[in-house]
């Protein structure tokens, strides 16, 4: 009952998680701040649809379709489309057309529609044709490189690649990684020492703005409103 959700990770560098989900008596559920862009196919009533969902800048409600099934492809930071300029896709999405249990049309042609298992194989096409991309001074910095750019090029390029700041990436990286510890029963004091909060209040703001949820939320969870993808890194 709810929202059932499974993921993987992947070896491919454009991409950081496939998952699959499925809805059963739920109807609306925290769609949690993320900083990449997913390429999200549902079926619903036997309607297929298709829609690349850009990066959220705050924790918000989400409707859920009931008895419906998800497919998606969370590319890794820093990977965008180009043709669907990013920052019109922050807080929002893009429907794509003619979507069918086999096929859809993107940017200009006809692709047969991936699964669960063979995201990678349909990746590597998307790169190929160059539907897909990824900023490589973004791929280096998150590597843990320093690119022998000004601080300024980075910002400028993470804005560009991403849709958000380099700041606010760390902010919503650090909230996720602070919600897994407090679901995993880490005090919070502990955490807010883990991760470099001033203190208790700066904490909670931060859970709430991100993730939606109080630290006691986060421990309680409701099934009759789940969170959305949330997992480490």
């Amino acid at each position: 009952m709810g929202l059932e959700v499974e993921s993987r990770s992947s070896d491919s560098p454009y991409i950081e998680r496939v998952w699959r989900s499925s809805s059963d008596d739920v109807n609306r559920m925290t769609s949690i701040a993320v900083t990449h862009v997913d390429l999200v196919f549902w079926e619903h009533r036997g309607q297929v649809n298709v829609a690349v969902h850009g990066p959220e800048s705050r924790a918000s409600p989400a409707p859920v379709p009931e008895d419906a099934t998800f497919f998606g492809i969370s590319f890794s930071l820093g990977t965008s489309m180009p043709h669907l300029p990013i920052d019109r896709l922050v807080d929002g999405a893009a429907e794509i057309p003619d979507a069918t249990r086999r096929s859809f049309w993107l940017k200009g042609s006809t692709w047969r529609r991936p699964d669960y298992d063979n995201a990678e194989v349909f990746v590597r096409r998307l790169v190929r044709e160059d539907v897909l991309v990824r900023d490589p001074i973004v791929a280096a910095v998150l590597g843990g490189a320093s690119p022998d750019v000004s601080e300024r090029t980075i910002q400028r390029r993470f804005v560009a690649a991403t849709g958000l700041t380099r700041g606010a990436v760390r902010q919503i990286h650090r909230a996720r990684q602070a919600a897994i510890l407090i679901q995993e029963g880490v005090p919070a004091h502990d955490v807010i020492h883990r991760l470099g909060y001033f203190d208790q209040p700066h904490l909670a703001r931060s859970l709430t703005r991100y993730i939606g949820r109080t630290a006691t939320q986060l421990i309680d969870q409701d099934p009759s409103e789940p969170l959305s993808l949330l997992y480490k890194t």
